[in-house]
């Protein structure tokens, strides 16, 4: 099982680019897909999905060119698009049962699968309530069980834990930890924690481009010594800011404690930290920046 994107860009308008000859080869696993608003990671993953077509390159499911075959990926292919929309007033139930028809399932099988999903997803008791009466996140575990329903080989979700409450995202995360193991699962968010506990590999996207692939342990390194703590006066803070790429800041009885992510200490007083994602997606994406 791969999936070859090879020089894919694709270009809007003259001087509009959603992605420039972006090239990355996955196997089975989490990729994390991670970048700022409009890095190209929805382009990327709509193309990917054969809603939209490269302006040049290809992609490759299993060695097929999905642009010439795209059945051959989409009878295998999970999706849940970042601006999933329902039948509100389709209960879960039928919401599902009329998907499950669309993508070919035998009823019987769909019965059973959209049980299973149902309680996967927490939805059991909900499961014959109208989904226009349903919150955020209700609708968005909807969208994760339609997704699954077709046990699919390849899974692509865009942005899925947005509207879910902290219980809510664990649980989505242990799911795609769970589905990972013969799948190639692609999960693009902003939210670096729900990659950092999921993903197999990372790739940061800015501007179109992918700037780096890499294991999480790698991104890791790459930042190892490069990440301070300092505590300041609050009113030092904005002027701290200015000079520093500022990972977060804690409010402490003795100031503000600033992690800062800097090749050299920013001051003496400033102590090595272990570094995280968070501390490696700010530093790949300010030096992209600078380089620019």
């Amino acid at each position: 099982m791969e999936l070859h994107i090879e020089n894919v860009s694709k270009q809007y308008r003259k001087a509009v680019w959603g992605l420039r000859d972006f090239t990355l080869r996955l196997a089975p696993g989490v990729l994390g897909l991670l970048g700022p608003n409009g890095a190209g990671k929805s382009t990327l993953m709509r193309m990917v999905a054969t809603i939209t077509r490269p302006s040049s390159g290809a992609i490759y499911w299993n060695g097929l060119d999905i642009a010439a075959q795209p059945d051959t990926l989409r009878r295998v292919l999970g999706y849940l698009p970042q601006d999933f929309g329902v039948y509100p007033n389709l209960n879960a139930v039928e919401f599902l049962t009329y998907l499950a028809a669309v993508k070919g399932l035998p009823p019987k099988q769909a019965r059973q699968r959209i049980e299973e999903l149902l309680h996967l997803v927490n939805l059991t008791e909900a499961a014959y309530r109208p989904i226009g009466a349903f919150s955020g996140g209700m609708r968005q575990r909807v969208g994760i069980a339609q997704a699954l329903l077709n046990d699919p080989h390849l899974l692509i979700v865009d942005e899925p834990t947005v509207g879910l409450d902290p219980e809510e995202r664990v649980r989505f995360r242990n799911l795609i930890a769970d589905l990972s193991g013969q799948r190639l699962v692609l999960l693009s968010t902003h939210i670096v924690s729900d990659v950092e506990a999921t993903a197999t590999s990372i790739a940061l996207i800015n501007r179109g481009r992918l700037l780096h692939h890499a294991l999480p342990e790698d991104l890791l390194q790459a930042v190892e010594g490069r990440v301070w703590g300092w505590i300041v006066p609050s009113d030092a803070l904005t002027t701290l800011k200015a000079q520093h790429l500022i990972a977060n800041t804690t409010r402490r009885a003795d100031g503000v404690l600033a992690r800062i992510v800097s090749e050299t200490a920013p001051d003496p007083a400033a102590t090595p930290l272990p570094p995280t994602l968070e501390d490696a997606y700010l530093h790949f994406i300010a030096h992209r920046r600078e380089t620019a």
